[in-house]
């Protein structure tokens, strides 16, 4: 048990250290100019109908659609998530890591001086809730993909709507402010980690040794 909370009290001093306020600072999380995050879209814009088609019925062999090439990803955009991912996989880990180090650390139910098992409680009630919305970053990385996926391939059917062009630019620089909200989320809840755990640290460790329910 002893080695159990070196470890841990390891974990929590550096807590802090992998998302430092120099992260959120890089060039790449700041740019002001969202048109620069715009991908090359190699759909062909068909050429507008002649006058003399446009009352053709639909009886008429429609002309072939301009057939697209391969269509990859928006590079800048795999860049900035090949940042984030790791960092959110690494924290929902340290969160579960957490969890389970407390959950072993909980007495037994015993009548009177039970304050240290509530503060242990809270404790990981606080770090459950952190894990939660990590991993609902998960999630909305996979959407990105999804939603885009769904974008460009209306797009390149659709080769004559320029709104469904316009969609894909979009959510490349929607899904921009979404990861560099979560750079500044996972800075924030790693010092909200740091901050419970070495706050009540001695309670969590050795709960039945406070007389009195004082978490911080």
């Amino acid at each position: 048990m002893c080695e159990g909370k070196a470890v841990t009290q390891a974990e929590g001093e550096e807590a802090g250290q992998p998302l430092t306020v120099s992260s959120v600072q890089e060039d790449s999380f700041n740019v002001t100019d969202l048109n620069s995050l715009r991908a090359p879209l190699d759909i062909p814009i068909p050429d507008p109908p002649p006058k003399d088609d446009e009352m053709e019925t639909d009886k008429q062999e429609k002309k072939e659609v301009p057939k697209c090439g391969f269509l990859p990803g928006n590079e800048k955009v795999l860049a900035l998530l090949a940042l984030v991912k790791p960092e959110v996989w690494t924290l929902k880990e340290k969160c579960i890591l957490v969890i389970t180090w407390i959950q072993h650390l909980i007495p037994k139910i015993e009548d009177g001086n039970d304050f240290g098992v509530a503060i242990q409680e809270k404790v990981l009630e606080r770090v459950n809730a952190v894990k939660t919305k990590v991993e609902a970053f998960q999630t909305t990385i996979s959407k990105y993909f999804s939603e885009r996926g769904d974008a460009v391939a209306k797009a390149s059917k659709e080769t004559h709507v320029m709104d469904y062009r316009a969609l894909v630019h979009e959510r490349d620089e929607a899904v921009y402010g979404e990861l560099r909200a979560m750079v500044l989320d996972l800075r924030a809840f790693y010092a909200e980690l740091y901050h419970i755990i070495s706050s009540n640290l001695e309670k969590i460790v050795n709960p039945k040794g406070e007389e009195k329910p004082s978490m911080y």
